[in-house]
């Protein structure tokens, strides 16, 4: 898999960001739920949840997409949220700094093809509850990524797992001169943490 090289860039960045003991507690779990399945020979489907489905777990659904397939892993990467929005542009913005290839097609609720490499489908990415009919609908873990859609979802059907992996909100950080700078950092953070999860699966 060639990798753009400002995107490679990137990720031997986010490789050498230091995962501490209480986030490596947190993201154990998701590491024992992938390589369970991985032993069983079973497909890997993990859908990324958030309120909005707009910043963090769009950020969660493209890096742990990424990470999966750098470390050569086959992953079905999917995001959902418990309201529909929108990709938020300031992310979209943030994932064109790292380097991905972005294309765009409608508005309101635009689909945007992420590319990594030429040589692999492009991630389709575009706000939806978790139950749209782009993600599988049973045999997932769902990820919840931020508070509010953990605490406020006790249920997700279809999910064989719930494992809560949470990030802060870049959105507080809109129009200010720090904005760019924290989506980045968020974005840089899921990436390493991603990139770190399955780099611990044992094949």
């Amino acid at each position: 898999m060639n990798l753009y090289p400002t995107l490679q860039a990137h990720i031997e960045k986010a490789q050498a960001l230091p995962i501490s003991e209480e986030r490596g507690a947190i993201i154990q779990v998701l590491i024992d739920y992938i390589q369970k399945k991985f032993d069983q020979d079973q497909d890997i489907n993990l859908n990324y949840i958030c309120t909005h489905n707009s910043r963090r777990s769009q950020f969660s659904q493209i890096w742990g997409k990424v990470a999966a397939a750098y470390h050569g892993i086959d992953m079905n990467s999917f995001s959902g949220g418990v309201e529909v929005t929108a990709f938020n542009e300031r992310a979209v913005e943030s994932i064109k700094r790292f380097g991905f290839k972005v294309s765009k097609e409608g508005e309101g609720n635009p689909k945007y093809f992420v590319l990594y490499s030429d040589d692999e489908d492009p991630i389709v990415a575009f706000s939806k509850v978790y139950d749209d009919a782009a993600n599988t609908p049973t045999g997932f873990a769902a990820i919840m990524t931020c508070s509010h859609a953990d605490e406020n979802c006790p249920f997700i059907p279809g999910a064989e797992a719930r494992i809560p992996v949470r990030y802060k909100d870049p959105k507080a950080f809109d129009d200010t001169d720090q904005e760019a700078e924290k989506y980045d950092e968020r974005s840089l953070q899921i990436a390493s943490e991603m990139l770190f999860v399955f780099s611990k699966i044992k094949k």
